[in-house]
């Protein structure tokens, strides 16, 4: 081990990251539960309702990633490395940013039938922030090796899953679909949710990456 490393594990650390981190990665799982129940709703008013829920979640997520930066700028010894705080905190932020996304999408196009791929999506997707908010969890505690293998391992079986869903789903839409307007809407829809479930591998590689450095 570097001694310069040697030195940042002695010196006290600001505990702030762990607690913003956790708030997020729940945040997170928060939302994308509101997302399957917007999948399902029927009544306009029930989405409606769904849809601000993620949106307000969406500022909360905001404001934790403001305070991570903030604390980032204002803190001489962190926990871990200051690059993977900032892309970590960032890459949370994308998955949040392309769920509250796809939520307005769904409204703004009027979407009142959810086709099979896009329920599937939000499943594997539900599935995936799981595993991440296991693995944000687990910073405080980087020897539990085995256990971040098998989060990082699930998290990139989900975004192949996803992959495989949607490139699916999207020849579907155009061999079954006749309306071309529909097909762009359902599309983007589904281009949101594989994203989405992109941006939580790179969440991923970045926790992977602090394991690396500080196993």
């Amino acid at each position: 081990m570097k001694f310069d490393k040697i030195i940042q594990r002695l010196l006290p650390h600001d505990e702030s990251f762990y607690k913003f981190f956790g708030e997020a990665s729940q945040n997170l799982v928060n939302a994308v539960a509101l997302l399957k129940e917007l999948s399902v709703a029927k009544e306009g008013s029930d989405r409606e309702k769904l849809i601000m829920q993620i949106k307000e979640l969406e500022h909360h997520g905001d404001n934790l990633t403001h305070k991570i930066f903030s604390e980032l700028n204002s803190t001489f010894v962190t926990p871990f490395d200051r690059e993977d705080i900032h892309q970590l905190t960032s890459a949370l932020d994308d998955v949040m940013d392309h769920m509250d996304g796809t939520a307005n999408r769904i409204t703004l196009y009027k979407i009142k039938e959810y086709p099979e791929p896009m329920v599937r999506l939000i499943d594997i997707l539900q599935l995936s922030i799981g595993e991440l908010h296991r693995g944000v969890g687990m910073l405080r505690d980087l020897n539990k090796a085995n256990e971040l293998q098998r989060v990082f391992q699930r998290i990139n079986e989900y975004e192949n899953n996803a992959d495989s869903v949607f490139e699916q789903g999207v020849a579907d839409l155009f061999e079954n679909e006749k309306d071309a307007i529909q097909v762009i809407k359902l599309k983007e829809i589904l281009v949101g949710l594989e994203t989405a479930t992109d941006k939580c591998e790179d969440a991923a590689n970045v926790l992977e990456g602090i394991y690396i450095k500080n196993a």
